[in-house]
Order: C-alpha cells, then structure tokens, then sequence
C-alpha cells in the first residue's frame, strides 16, 4: 500500500497509531490494541520508500536533514483524509515511522467521557492549569477540548505553542493563533517569550519540558493569563514536586511561594481498558483553595491527596473515586479497577 492508502485505512479504522518499521507488517494500534494489517513483512527498503512519501507530503520538512539527524517529529494534513502527527527515526540502520491520526473536527468531550469538573477549567480567566498522565494518555486531546471551549465562549486572543500542531481551531468567539515549534518559532522558550508581547488571553503551551519553559510559564501566569499546559505526570501532588524540584534548591522556597499563587487546577488522567474491550479516561482533579495553597507553600504536599478527598462540593475528583464510579457503572472490571487504582483496596 502507499503511504496515502494506509493512512486512508487507518482512518477509517479509528486506528490511534500506525506503525511503519523494517521486518514487521504495517501495524495499527486500535483500542490499545497493536493490529498487524496483513501477513506481509515490510523490507528496509519499503520503509525507506515510505518514510520519502510521508516527506514529499509536507512542504515544510526537509528529508535530506532527517537522514542526518536520525530522527524528526512533525503533523501535516492530507485532504479528505485526516491530520496526522509523526516521528521518524533510525533503528537498526534502518528508517522507521509511527504516526498518530488526529481528525479533523476537534473532539466532542462528553463522547470521550471527559466530565464537568475537568471542562469547568474553561471559565478560568487567569492562572495556571496543568493536564498530567503518561504519554498516550489523551492529554493533548483534554486540552484541545478546554481551549475550544474558551474559544465558543469567551471573547480573547488565545495562542498555542505546539510541537507539533495536533487540532485545528478555527476563529470563533475568540481569535486562535496557533505556532509550531521548530517550524513557525525556534523553540517554547522563545515563542512563550514572544508571546508574551502579542496581547493573549490565554496561551496553551505543549509541554513544560525543562526549568527555562517552566518559569517562563509561571511568570506568564503571574501576569494574568490563563496559562494551559501539560507534565508526564500522575496525580497532582508529583506533579507540584516534580515542578518544584526543577528548580535549584536555593529556589525552591521561593517556588513553593510563587507556585501557591498562581496555580489553578491540576488535571490527571490516564486510560482504561474498558469491559467491551474500548478505552475510557479516569479523571483526578484538584482545584485550589486556601487549604491547597498552604500545603504547597508550607511543602506538606503529601497531605494534598487528602484535601482532593475532602473537596467534592468544590468540584475535586479523586483518582481512586474516578476508578470506582467507573466499575460501579460496570465501564471496566474490578481487575482493571484494581490495576488502575492508587489504593486497590
């Protein structure tokens, strides 16, 4: 198949990923499930051949620098078809490719089963809101659905920091500008700078990857926007150490401080397998209130997951109460329950 058939099939199939790699059949990746198509083994030379395809399909990307740097990370769109993100990369001397299908129109967040108390992070109107789980998860896609909410909503200038860009916002309410790192800007740290200076209201920032990301983020909250971004974290109170614990501990206090002030939300997630053999989120949420912040400001982090507990009326969802509404309503089974859960008893 070309490389166009292939994305054509694993569109139609809802595939999540495609895998193109040497020795192996093409491969999609449904409900968590890899899915070889076919018997046919892939040789070096078809994934070479694909790997050209996918680059004669983006204008923007160069397959000469690929073959030097051993490996790269984009998305493109393909007409009719769908909108893809993809990692090329090197192995075993030969050229690989996983792609991630993204479609077209933006998610509809209570088909995904993501509830009022994660979307209630729209209203924000300055601060700082971290979505956290491991890579896979569904992060991206919780965010697109909080930015387009602010976008049916609000009245703003909204700017995205991507690498690469996954959903396609079109100006509604509010006006959308949407940067590619390494394509539209040199990295996160020099677009969040720059963005600074270009009247947001809101700005979702991909990844807050290192210490020069992470406090530009913060500063920017500080200033009064509404600052969405995201961690490979799970559960709100890793997530605030491991933000603290970037930073150098004769800093750290002075964090703590500025981190109770201006963070808003923290939102976990991460992805069952549900009993009709599909895949459904579980949700932890934290909102901040007076208690929270002396918590984080105090450095008693380890009683956050009490307060979460104790802050339902406030719109706080504990992971463990997310996992058992979901087996009480017979979504997944009590192993999977088990598995999932922080405290399985």
């Amino acid at each position: 198949m070309t490389i166009t058939e292939i994305l054509t099939k694993a569109t139609k199939e809802k595939a999540s990923d495609v895998f193109l790699i040497a020795n192996l059949p093409v491969s999609f990746k449904i409900d968590g499930t890899i899915v070889p198509q076919g018997e046919e083994r892939l040789k070096p030379e078809d994934t070479y051949q694909l790997v050209e395809d996918i680059y004669s399909l983006v204008n923007h990307k160069s397959f000469e620098y690929f073959l030097e740097a051993g490996d790269d990370d984009f998305s493109f769109s393909l007409s009719g078809v769908g909108r893809f993100r993809i990692n090329v990369y090197r192995q075993r001397n030969t050229l690989a490719a996983v792609i991630r299908t993204v479609f077209f129109s933006l998610p509809d967040p209570e088909k995904l089963g993501i509830p009022a108390e994660v979307m209630n992070a729209h209203k924000l109107g300055k601060g700082l809101v971290l979505v956290t789980g491991m890579a896979g998860c569904g992060k991206s896609t919780t965010l697109a659905c909080i930015v387009d909410a602010i976008n049916k909503s609000r009245s703003c200038h909204i700017i995205t920091l991507e690498d690469p860009v996954e959903f396609i916002h079109r100006h509604n309410r509010s006006i959308v500008s949407q940067r590619e790192i390494h394509s539209d800007t040199e990295s996160y740290a020099s677009a969040l700078r720059a963005a600074l200076r270009q009247s947001p209201d809101v700005i979702l920032l991909g990844e807050m990857r290192d210490f020069e990301t992470t406090n530009i983020a913060m500063t920017a909250a500080e200033t009064g926007q509404l600052v969405l971004s995201s961690l490979h974290t799970l559960g709100a109170a890793k997530t605030i150490d491991r933000i603290i614990d970037v930073y150098p501990p004769d800093q750290q206090q002075q964090v703590r401080l500025q981190l109770s002030m201006v963070l808003e939300a923290v939102i976990s997630q991460q992805l069952l397998p549900s009993a009709d053999g599909g895949l459904v989120p579980a949700f932890e949420v934290m909102r901040m209130n007076p208690a929270i912040r002396n918590m984080i400001r105090e450095g008693r982090i380890h009683q956050i997951d009490t307060a979460i507990y104790a802050g339902r009326k406030e719109g706080m969802i504990a992971m463990d109460v997310s996992v058992t509404q979901l087996r009480e309503k017979g979504i997944i089974s009590e192993e999977t329950a088990a598995l999932y859960a922080s405290n399985a008893k």
